[in-house]
């Protein structure tokens, strides 16, 4: 397994994080530009319910980015070049029935015809490989996962 997978796992994470936080700056311009041109009309009451939806959505919204920058932070943490017996944050895991990268949760990412799963380390399959070593087991939703190659 090369270092040149795990790069590429790594840019699709970094990716995936720009990208959700590219959605969610799109998401509170159009709130503010929405908030901003909301006018009172005559049905008072209309438009304090239309505000008070759209300061709801800003909340949210600035929840989603303390979520990115939390993801950020944690690949900040990732040494790609970095490669141990052990399974740790940034680690590329093989096993029998699955192909992890311990970083955050990207969810399916397909680099040289290979499907591997980006997944968190507070995640349970995560929270399970996390200090494990090469022919490790352990189960996982009643399957029996061995670990084939750490990288």
């Amino acid at each position: 397994m090369s270092s040149k997978i795990k790069e590429a796992l790594f840019k699709e994470c970094e990716a995936f994080v720009n990208k959700r936080l590219q959605t969610v700056e799109e998401v509170i311009s159009s709130h503010q530009k929405a908030l901003q041109s909301e006018t009172k009309s005559s049905a008072g009451d209309k438009h304090e319910t239309g505000r008070a939806m759209l300061q709801l959505e800003m909340e949210k919204a600035g929840q989603q980015i303390l979520g990115i920058n939390q993801m950020k932070l944690v690949l900040s943490k990732i040494d790609i070049s970095n490669s141990t017996e052990v399974v740790h944050l940034g680690s590329v895991i093989e096993t029998n029935s699955s192909n992890y990268f311990l970083s955050i949760s990207a969810g399916r990412i397909i680099v040289e015809d290979k499907i591997y799963f980006a997944i968190s380390i507070l995640s349970p399959i995560g929270k399970l490989l996390l200090g494990k070593k090469i022919n490790d087991e352990c189960l996982f939703r009643g399957e029996k996962i061995q670990i084939k190659k750490i990288n």
